[in-house]
This record gives structure tokens, sequence and C-alpha cells, in this order.
């Protein structure tokens, strides 16, 4: 479990910094300019191996799991990121959602933590989406979908309480499980849309809401062109795209530049296509020298293990 939790941060890690640098280019620029390897300064002016909020809020949400699962506990951890005191690469904040923020500050305030997320149509940034990752290794046993729901709603309402987001993390987490068990990329995805078709029989969400999932869930979201797939901050943009980009690789490094190359918010597509093929490919398949250049590479080791301890 170690080397799967381990394969999981690292891959979120390692696709987050190889975004950084290049966060809200064009993917006309990349065409011209892609990046091939991992390089520091660019847009944040940060140093090579510098990930993001996004890995940030990951280790935040894996450090509390390491205890249990305690939601005050988790938001009280994304507290002290921003303050800096936690699971900064430099013990600096330097790029934050609007949404994360105000949930953030509501969370300071006192407020109940799955309640402090914004709930409105406009609150669909990948806030949620771009850290979530590390439930996956502590619902890895639970056989309950319905928990399974529940759990990521909670974990995603911290900073991101509409049914959109909550819904995409549902998605990305029912995938990351059935890869978790050692199934084919594609395998694992034809699984996920029975899982989600089952899961929505007894459901009466909104059909408009079920519907704008539909190229991932009732088609095969691999099979658009690149033209198709977007790569805004937009939560579902994100899913989407890390999903194509997983399916239409072949190794953890070509996924993850592909995600970084898509152009935009670079970094989160890189995170979160990034987790996926780093739980799938495995750590020994994410190039050495990555794991090298990243920022407190052994304090994500010390966390990898301090997680499959608990798990």
């Amino acid at each position: 479990m170690k080397n799967t939790i381990e394969s999981g941060l690292f891959g979120l890690a390692v696709g987050d910094a190889l975004g950084v640098p290049v966060e809200f280019q064009s993917r006309a620029y990349l065409k011209q300019n892609p990046v091939t390897e991992m390089f520091g300064f660019g847009t944040h002016h940060q140093p090579i191996g510098t990930w993001s909020d996004d890995s940030s809020l990951a280790f935040c949400l894996a450090e509390s799991l390491c205890s249990d699962y305690d939601l005050n506990d988790i938001a009280r951890n994304f507290v002290k990121w921003y303050s800096a005191e936690l699971w900064t690469p430099h013990r600096q904040v330097f790029d934050i959602g609007i949404a994360t923020r105000n949930a953030i500050l509501n969370i300071a305030k006192g407020h109940q933590p799955d309640l402090c997320g914004g709930f409105s149509e406009s609150d669909n940034g990948n806030g949620s989406l771009m850290r979530i990752l590390p439930l996956a290794f502590y619902l890895q046993k639970e056989n309950n979908i319905e928990v399974i729901y529940q759990k990521v709603k909670e974990v995603s309402s911290i900073t991101h309480a509409h049914f959109r987001s909550v819904f995409s993390c549902f998605i990305y987490m029912v995938y990351c499980l059935e890869i978790l068990k050692d199934k084919d990329k594609f395998e694992a995805y034809k699984n996920t849309q029975l899982v989600l078709s089952k899961f929505l029989e007894d459901k009466s969400f909104n059909p408009v809401e079920i519907g704008l999932f539909d190229r991932i869930l009732k088609n095969d979201i691999s099979k658009y062109n690149e033209n198709e797939i977007h790569s805004s901050g937009y939560v579902l943009h994100s899913l989407e795209a890390s999903i194509w980009c997983f399916l239409n690789s072949n190794s953890y490094e070509e996924t993850v530049l592909k995600a970084v190359n898509l152009g935009q918010d670079t970094d989160t597509t890189g995170a979160i296509a990034g987790g996926l093929a780093g739980i799938y490919y495995g750590i020994e398949n994410i190039p050495q020298k990555w794991i090298e250049n990243l920022v407190r590479t052994n304090d994500i080791k010390e966390l990898a293990q301090h997680l499959s301890n608990k798990i």
C-alpha cells in the first residue's frame, strides 16, 4: 500500500510542478514551446520542482487522514496551510483560488466545514477536485457506494459545495478506486461508467446537472479530438481533460506532459491527470530526475509512509 500511496502523491505533485511555470499559457503558445522537462520560474517565479496549492491541499488532506477521517481536522489543516504553517513548498502561499480562499476564511470564523464552500453555479472551479486524491486510499476498502459519495461530498464541500464540483470529485474518486483494483485503465473506465449508472438509478439529482457529465459517463471521453477538450479552471473541464490525457497516453511521462501542454490551468490538469497516472503506472515509472527535482521529496515520502501505516 505504501508504494501505491507514494505513487499517487508523487504522481500528483510532479504533474503539478511541471505545470506551475506555464500556468495560464495558451495551448497555441505551448504547441510552439512545449514543456518536455521540469523547469523553474516562469509564471509564478518559483524554483524548479515547486508544487502549487493543488499538492499542498492534497497533502493537508492526506496528513489529516493519517489520524482518521475528521472533517474539522481536514478543514483546520487547510487554514494552517493558508497561514503558511503547513505543507507549503517554501513557507509561503503563492497561488490560491478565490473560492478556496473564501472557504478558508469561513473555516477560520468557526463555520461548519462542509458549509464553508460555495454553493452557487459560479463556484465550480477545480479547487476540490485537485486535492481529493488521498481520499481514495482511505476509501479503498469501502464497498458501500453511498458511503463513498457522502465522504466525497463532505470533503469537496469544505471549499466547493455545488453539486457539479461534488459529482466531478465523485466520478474521479470512483475511477481511482477502480484503478486501485489493478484493472486495465480502459476496463476501469467502463466499470466507473457502470458503477455511476447504477448509483444514479434511484437518485433524484437535477437531470440537467447529470447531463453535463454525458461526455464522460455515456460516451467515451478518450475518443474526442484534442480541440474538443478544454483545460480551463472549470471543474468539468479539468475532469474531462485529465481523464482524456490519461486514456490517450501510454506512460506516466506522456500523460502529464500531454496534460500540461493543453495550456491554461496547467498545474491543475497536470496534478489531476498525474494522480491517476501515478497510481496506475507506479512510482518506478515516474522519471527519477523529476522526483529528485521536487521540493520536499523526503517529507512527501514520510507522509506516504504515515498514511500507509494508518490504512
